[in-house]
Formats: C-alpha cells, sequence, structure tokens
C-alpha cells in the first residue's frame, strides 16, 4: 500500500481532486469513472486520486488508475461524519492537498484550521516586472 505522498505519475505527484456534490455510493467503478469526467472534468486514467462523499458524509470512496486497473477504497465511519474541505459557492469540485486528504480521513476538522503565510518564490520575469 502506498502513502498519499508517494502517488506519482512519472515525475510528478498525483493530484487529488474531490467532488463538491455527494455521490451514491452504490456507484462502482465504471460510474465512479464517468463522475469523474463529467463531475470534476479530469481523465479518470490520469492517475489521479479522485474523492467522493455520501449524502450523509459518513463515507468515502476514492478511485484511482493504477497502470493496468482502477483501484477503489471505501471507508465507512461507524460513528460520526468527515469533516469535509470549504469549497466555493458553485465548484464542481477542489483540490486537496495529501495533508487535507489525510486530515480529513484522521476526523481533524479542516475548516478550523488556519494557514499561515508562507514563502513563495516567484519567478524572475515576475521580479523584473515588480522592480522596474
Amino acid at each position: 500500500m502506498h502513502t498519499l505522498d508517494e502517488y506519482r505519475l512519472g515525475t510528478e505527484r498525483a493530484r487529488i481532486w474531490m467532488a463538491s456534490e455527494a455521490t451514491d455510493m452504490r456507484c462502482g467503478f465504471d460510474r465512479l469513472a464517468e463522475r469523474v469526467r463529467v463531475v470534476i472534468g479530469e481523465d479518470p486514467l490520469s492517475g489521479h486520486l479522485f474523492v467522493f462523499r455520501s449524502r450523509r458524509g459518513d463515507r468515502l470512496k476514492i478511485l484511482h488508475w493504477d497502470r493496468d486497473g482502477f483501484v477503489l477504497w471505501y471507508k465507512r465511519l461507524e460513528a460520526g461524519v468527515f469533516k469535509l474541505p470549504r469549497v466555493e459557492q458553485g465548484a464542481r469540485s477542489v483540490e486537496l492537498r495529501a495533508s487535507e486528504l489525510a486530515m480529513m480521513l484522521d476526523g481533524i476538522d479542516m475548516t478550523k484550521l488556519k494557514r499561515t503565510p508562507r514563502y513563495r518564490r516567484t519567478n524572475a520575469s515576475n521580479k523584473e516586472k515588480v522592480a522596474s
């Protein structure tokens, strides 16, 4: 079993997409792959991870293409619900970091967390434009 940070597409890390609307948890591989195309707007064979939640919020499915077939993870909570990240109004999906998915699976409420500002490198062309 891979850790979330180990999923790679060639030299780049796999991205994690979560559908913002609830999904019927009776959906299997093919229907979830279709939802990836229609709702999230991505290629289900891309190697990215696609997260779907139930209407009640107590179940998650994660779909992933692994070289020669789909992998489907399914987690059902016996008590409580998953604490989902904030999603912008009207957004059909949201991209998650591996750490965000791990916190969600561990029961951490991300809406109560505050991300501190970090250094963000700008490219040289932006520095020249700012300097001039």
